[in-house]
């Protein structure tokens, strides 16, 4: 047996027994190694892939049939209520109808949620969880109208709490001086908000960025210490007190909290509508463009940049002034604490947390804040600790906030998806499935296929007697190994193919490399000279063998 295998390991020359000079009888070979192997170690991936990400699932509704589709809109804005995308089915062989965007089916079950809190909730937490949640409607709506100044307008204005707190006062002194009734509170304060936003808006025409963000928070705090130190705003009782408001005193506490709460979730729900009539309409659409070309593509457009962003922060001061009276109405008051500076960082931690731009944003944010800051309040200040950690982790790790996650994961994962498939991509190998897409002819890819997998069988077939037995004799007859890496070597295309050259100074040889076009010289590979063309041939075939194998 061992015999037969070394019998099977050598090869034998032909040309010995007719006495040819340099011949040798016979010569070590490669083992035969089976095709099949080849081709199933040579399509098999290096490396570990993992799952990463998981296919869209889409419900498929049934066609619409002969009828005209109606597509519903929110009115008076063009947005569809679900964006809904009509294809044909190749397989059932019948139109189908797929929601691609959601959110509006989020939103309902988020509201409807919202509105089940006072029916759901445990007596011994009824009172916590319920003025909780008459502090979030008023801040969400709040910071509804901040984020159209933020983000729609881009306006980097911190003076969202002294128009809402200017409001207040002015509501809540009128209130208590005049007698007015609580329903007309709301609307004073718009009247308010717009004289206010006007004069803060002014200076936007001009200053931008952090230099209006300064002035504004300076602006904030001018607010601050006018009513702090007014007697006829109560600088003696730390706020002014004692306006008309909605809530009936003969109705329980709980009652009365109910009512609260479903007058300031009415309240965000009007919030949110002024959102969608300012962002979802042609105004909103022109001023949410990429950064970069917004004031070019507002004017090319036929848009006055500078006047719609204006107008955007004198419609967000309205509904800031409306919100000051109905915080009025709330309370029967309002507190100096409102203009405190501590109240503008966790309105722009609730942006920031849930996302700058985007409605669904503001209200997760709100949320969060308020949770931590009024529902767990008896952990005390590492509260405020806690949602400082959240909003760095959020600044540090995320790109827009909790509702940024999805893009982010998904670009995350189209890199990975780019990684894996070029870890498959060798030098000179095959060609990445986007290449692929490229080539005009298909027979491309399957020859690039083809020789890769010749060169991993050659590689296998490079061995010291291989390299031994054409350094002794480079022409003539050769080994079966040997042979088939000539073959190769021969075969491939003009352009950076090695050859020798002639010195005739020194009667020696040089290697270059061909250029593959005519009239264009070739180019010198190294600089050593070989006194033989025996040892030239050897340095041209121990080149071919190094790009083999770094291939």
């Amino acid at each position: 047996m061992t015999e037969l295998n070394q019998a099977q390991r050598t090869w034998r020359n032909p040309l010995f027994p007719w006495d040819c000079a340099q011949e040798v009888e016979q010569l070590p070979t490669a083992s035969y190694v089976s095709h099949q192997e080849i081709w199933e170690t040579t399509r098999s991936s290096r490396t570990k892939l993992f799952q990463v990400g998981r296919l869209r699932y889409y419900h498929k509704w049934a066609g619409h049939g002969q009828s005209t589709w109606r597509r519903k809109r929110y009115w008076p804005t063009r947005r569809r209520m679900l964006r809904i995308r009509g294809e044909y089915n190749d397989k059932s062989l019948r139109r189908e109808k797929t929601i691609v965007d959601k959110r509006p089916i989020w939103w309902v079950m988020g509201l409807m949620a919202l509105a089940l809190v006072p029916l759901i909730t445990p007596e011994r937490l009824e009172n916590t969880l319920l003025t909780a949640g008459v502090t979030f409607g008023i801040y969400a709506a709040i910071n509804l109208c901040w984020m159209l100044v933020i983000g729609t307008a881009s306006i980097f204005s911190l003076a969202t709490y002294a128009i809402v707190g200017t409001a207040a006062f002015m509501t809540a002194y009128a209130s208590t001086m005049l007698g007015l009734p609580w329903w007309l509170l709301p609307p004073l304060g718009a009247i308010i908000g717009l004289i206010f936003g006007g004069i803060i808006a002014l200076p936007a025409t001009r200053l931008d960025g952090f230099y209006y963000a300064l002035l504004t928070l300076g602006l904030n705090e001018l607010c601050r210490v006018y009513f702090v130190t007014s007697k006829e705003f109560g600088s003696a009782t730390g706020g002014l007190y004692g306006a008309a408001t909605y809530l009936p005193q003969d109705w329980s506490s709980t009652g009365q909290l109910q009512l609260a709460y479903y007058a300031c979730f009415a309240l965000m729900l009007l919030a949110l509508l002024l959102y969608r009539f300012i962002n979802g309409r042609r105004l909103g659409r022109i001023l949410r463009i990429a950064p970069e070309k917004r004031e070019a593509f507002a004017e090319a457009t036929g848009v006055n940049f500078r006047q719609a962003r204006v107008r955007v922060f004198l419609i967000s001061s309205v509904g800031l002034g409306f919100i000051g009276g109905f915080y009025s109405a709330n309370y029967g008051g309002v507190a100096f604490s409102i203009f405190s500076f501590d109240t503008v960082l966790l309105g722009l931690a609730m942006l920031v947390i849930g996302g700058i731009g985007r409605a669904e944003g503001a209200v997760v944010g709100t949320l969060i804040v308020v949770f931590f800051d009024k529902v767990l309040i008896t952990l005390g200040p590492i509260r405020l600790i806690i949602i400082g950690l959240i909003m760095l982790f959020v600044v540090l790790y995320l790109r827009n906030g909790l509702f940024g996650i999805k893009q982010q994961f998904r670009t995350w994962r189209n890199k990975k998806k780019s990684e894996r498939r070029s870890t498959r991509a060798e030098k000179g190998g095959e060609m990445l499935p986007e290449e692929a897409t490229e080539a005009r002819n298909p027979d491309d890819v399957y020859r690039r296929r083809y020789d890769k997998m010749q060169r991993e069988f050659l590689k296998k077939l490079v061995t010291p007697e291989v390299i031994e037995e054409h350094r002794r004799a480079p022409q003539g007859q050769h080994s079966e190994s040997l042979e088939r890496l000539l073959i190769y070597f021969r075969n491939q295309p003009q352009p950076d193919k090695y050859a020798i050259s002639a010195l005739q100074s020194t009667n020696g040889y040089r290697i270059v490399a061909l250029s593959g076009h005519r009239g264009v010289a070739p180019r010198v590979v190294e600089d050593k000279i070989y006194r033989s063309p025996v040892e030239a041939y050897h340095g041209v075939f121990l080149r071919r063998v190094q790009d083999l194998l770094e291939s």
